[in-house]
């Protein structure tokens, strides 16, 4: 039940890079001090102008929505070893609903349903017949970075987190943009690609070094339909006092269909 709840975060923590990284080369680059990151000198001017101006564009290139749909094979491994794989089906309604339904894909049947609110998440234990009821904090204390609903809504886009209201690096090599940024919770590099300023890797560090939260987002396999850039192949790297690592592999997605979000508790569904 706690793995399948740890995916879950991972599902809502939507998140992969440009290149399949193996777990042990990303977790290299979560350990590893970025010299970028670790920024001694104020930018010039010219370099702190063009650092704004990116966060500028990458604010207005967010995806804008009403609704999202999606199919989700998620993989899971953590200090135990890898779980087994499961889909996820998510439903989302702009600033309002976010509908989970997990698949066990070696059960071949719906084992978990989810709804989460602004305020509130609700959970379905199909296979236990229960329910649990949870404030939106549960979420934040499985995905163990601080977490509000509209941080998990841009997760599961793929719209840039924790983009810091601070520049202090900027540079452009041959094929990609290196943007250094600090904000409330996390110093955040990322690097995107020169042409589209598509993300292609955010890597998180913890302002504070008591917590030692690290991060590795990758985002890959782009496709573009409709005028919108989405990244349909995810990794992601969290580390605190364990490891954890997600491969997220979107199957099927799709914006502004309408949509139905059933949820019902079972009469002989017991409360946990």
């Amino acid at each position: 039940m706690k793995n399948i709840l740890r995916i879950v975060g991972a599902v809502i923590l939507v998140t992969a890079f440009t290149s399949c990284r193996s777990t042990k080369k990303l977790q290299t680059a979560v350990n590893k001090k970025d010299t970028v990151i670790t920024i001694k000198n104020i930018p010039a001017p010219d370099s702190l102008k063009a650092g704004n101006d990116l966060v500028g564009t990458l604010i207005r290139n967010r995806i804008n929505f009403k609704t999202f749909s999606a199919k989700i094979k998620v993989e899971y491994e953590d200090t135990k070893g890898k779980q087994p794989d499961v889909n996820a089906f998510v439903r989302m309604q702009k600033d309002s609903i976010i509908w989970i339904s997990i698949n066990a894909t070696f059960l071949s049947i719906e084992a978990f349903r989810i709804l989460i609110t602004k305020d509130h998440v609700t959970i379905l234990n199909k296979l236990q017949k229960q329910v649990e009821e949870h404030p939106f904090s549960f979420i934040e204390s499985i995905a163990k970075i601080p977490l509000d609903f509209k941080t998990l809504q841009d997760l599961i886009v793929g719209n840039p987190v924790f983009l810091g209201d601070k520049v202090v690096a900027y540079k452009v090599t041959e094929n990609h943009i290196l943007l250094s940024t600090i904000g409330k919770y996390f110093k955040n590099l990322l690097t995107l690609s020169t042409t589209d300023n598509l993300i292609e890797r955010s890597k998180l560090d913890d302002l504070d070094v008591t917590l030692n939260r690290t991060g590795d987002l990758t985002y890959g396999d782009y496709e573009n339909k409709s005028g919108v850039f989405f990244s349909t192949y995810r990794e992601i790297t969290v580390a605190e006092k364990t490891k954890v690592d997600i491969k997220l592999n979107f199957k099927q997605y799709d914006f502004n269909t309408e949509l139905s979000y059933p949820f019902s508790v079972p009469k002989n569904y017991k409360t946990k």
